[in-house]
């Protein structure tokens, strides 16, 4: 992944160049989002950017069950049965600090943190999002700034000692934690508070400033990126689009932080323009997640009717009625994320743009549903009406012979789709 890094860590220096580019972060540990995203690199020879979350995959295996080193092992199976070569990979770990472990009082939850962070460290992760912006147990409820990057400052330390440690690349930084609520928004939007720009530059001082105090000035010196918001967010049936002339200010603050770009979350559902105008203003890092799952989610439901039509089975349960099954049961993922009444969460449970039903997919029902699907579709061609009917978004590439009408063929395609956006976008 060296070659990769070294060009990901140039990114700032390239913003400032003519031809602005970018690139996207996928968030997902889903094995068919990765795959379509590692096909897709390999089809454009182009870098590819994974980031786990520190829920979602640390050193105690996260809601995955998959420790860093189980994660990079995932993903770089999925890039060799891809032909997608590893010295275009970039590992990143997101959003790394306590929150998992916040209900903790801070010290045992930074000492959390740290050996989470020495795992993702030592199993090669070269971008690394300190984010200790959390309150823990014995915290105020609101932490201040120095606070939070004497905190980051200190995990920072623990990945260096670790790369020394273990002989590995060292990593590149990002600092901030300004980002809309993880996974989306609970609430109908209406608009949303663009990062000032006094709190940018104050962002990047106070973690200089903490990083030098640590003895870390070679460490900040790799710190790429800033988490800010730039005005785009969604929820659960609302999409709020990036307005440039509402970012302004914050956007010429970046003349004042050579050094950085800006890291843009949940821009998951943005316009292509709107993303495109994103990294032509700075934003060169562009998180995606929930999309990609709602992309496959689609695909994976029109499959159902499809299998209804091709091999009707009346002990076959669908898939949307074995998921409802498997989200009831364990409601902790949905429940407090998803108001209304019954009918309005039903639907938000299967159709919400948060996508919240992604953390059930590795579920052992699940799963078992979704191969039971795939093998009642299995290896044949799917006749075009069929695909017309239930998978319509995708039926104009499958005629002109760019999809091949397979189950496996349209889940990647579907996927794809949403890729193929982000690098128009990235790469204009």
């Amino acid at each position: 992944m060296t070659g990769a890094t070294t060009r990901f860590a140039g990114i700032a220096s390239r913003r400032t160049a003519s031809g602005k580019s970018g690139i996207a972060s996928i968030c997902s540990a889903h094995p068919l989002v990765i795959e379509a995203t590692l096909r897709h690199g390999a089809a454009l020879g182009a870098d590819v950017l994974i980031e786990a979350t520190c829920n979602q995959v640390n050193h105690e295996g996260g809601y995955t069950g998959m420790t860093p080193a189980a994660f990079r092992a995932f993903v770089e199976a999925h890039a060799m049965s891809s032909g997608f070569p590893l010295d275009r990979l970039i590992l990143g770990g997101d959003h790394l600090g306590p929150n998992p472990w916040k209900h903790l009082p801070a010290a045992e939850a930074m000492r959390k943190a740290a050996a989470m962070i020495d795992a993702y460290a030592s199993a090669g992760f070269t971008k690394l999002h300190l984010d200790t912006s959390m309150a823990c147990a014995d915290d105020s409820a609101a932490l201040a700034d120095e606070t939070i990057s004497a905190r980051a400052a200190e995990l920072a330390a623990v990945a260096e000692a670790a790369v020394a440690r273990d002989g590995g690349k060292k990593p590149v930084y990002i600092i901030g934690t300004e980002v809309p609520v993880p996974g989306g928004a609970l609430e109908a939007l209406d608009h949303v508070h663009v990062t000032e720009p006094a709190d940018a530059l104050r962002t990047v001082e106070v973690h200089r400033q903490a990083f030098s105090r640590l003895g870390l000035d070679a460490a900040f010196a790799r710190a790429v990126g800033v988490v800010v918001q730039p005005g785009v967010e969604f929820g659960n049936a609302d999409i709020i689009a990036y307005a440039p002339q509402k970012a302004t200010k914050l956007v010429a603050s970046l003349e004042s932080m050579p050094q950085f770009v800006f890291e843009a979350h949940s821009t998951d559902y943005q316009p292509a323009a709107a993303l495109a105008a994103l990294v032509r203003d700075g934003f060169a890092i562009l998180k995606v997640g929930p999309w990609l799952t709602f992309a496959l989610r689609e695909a994976l439901y029109g499959l159902s009717h499809i299998a209804d039509q091709l091999a009707p089975d009346p002990s076959r349960e669908s898939l949307p009625a074995a998921m409802e099954r498997v989200m009831l049961a364990s409601p902790g993922n949905w429940q407090k994320y998803y108001p209304g009444t019954p009918d309005e969460q039903r639907l938000q449970r299967h159709f919400s743009f948060s996508d919240r039903i992604r953390y059930y997919w590795p579920s052992p029902d699940a799963r078992h549903a979704t191969e039971a699907l795939l093998a009642a579709v299995g290896d044949r061609e799917i006749p075009r009406p069929l695909i017309s009917q239930y998978l319509g978004h995708l039926d104009t590439d499958v005629g002109a012979a760019r999809i091949k009408p397979t189950a496996h063929g349209l889940l990647i395609a579907s996927v794809t789709r949403v890729l193929d956006i982000y690098r128009g976008a990235t790469n204009p």
